[in-house]
């Protein structure tokens, strides 16, 4: 990706493209008998994230570890066998979206990603902020203030799901009006 001066703040990763077409285009492209149904494709800024659903399990097992061990043999044996044609398919989708690719597979209770990126996020925090992030590393919940950090985050995302799910509905529907609207240009 390039990167350019963009004034007093600095330097500033170059926007990437448009992305609204890719879970179209990934649908296309992807092989019709790795997955049950579509997979589910998630898309920000840095990352396009494909999870697919395996077929369900056939074998009778002694207990939920053992069908739990089962599921994860069969995404451990998917990802091997599709490796090549999924970085394949990784490599032409970076070149078109310029956004990394990773994928995943989920068969029942059992979901697994494969080499997702953790990408660093800035953020200024006032002392009460910090404290609340010092606390959960001195309690031993994370390990520094960053781990401490993305665990909220995700407490947050697994309570707020709904309302986040509204959120984005919304902003979708601003788009789309302000797409509606005159161009300036």
């Amino acid at each position: 990706m390039r990167h350019g001066w963009r004034g007093r703040g600095g330097w500033q990763q170059a926007e990437a493209p448009d992305a609204d077409d890719a879970a179209a285009w990934l649908s296309g492209r992807l092989p019709d008998d790795w997955f049950v149904g579509e997979p589910e494709i998630t898309i920000d800024r840095e990352e396009i994230l494909i999870v697919g659903q395996l077929a369900s399990l056939t074998g009778d097992y002694a207990d939920d570890a053992a069908r739990s061990a089962a599921e994860a043999g069969r995404i451990s044996r998917f990802r091997e066998d599709t490796r090549d044609a999924r970085i394949d398919i990784a490599r032409q989708a970076e070149h078109r979206y310029r956004r990394k690719v990773a994928w995943g597979a989920s068969i029942g209770d059992t979901r697994e990603l494969f080499t997702t990126l953790s990408v660093p996020v800035m953020t200024r925090l006032r002392q009460p902020e910090r404290q609340v992030l010092d606390t959960l590393v001195a309690a031993g919940v994370a390990k520094s203030r960053s781990e401490a950090l993305a665990w909220a985050v995700k407490l947050v995302g697994q309570h707020a799901d709904q309302w986040l799910a509204e959120l984005r509905d919304a902003m979708s529907t601003v788009d789309d009006l302000r797409a509606k609207g005159p161009d300036l240009a």
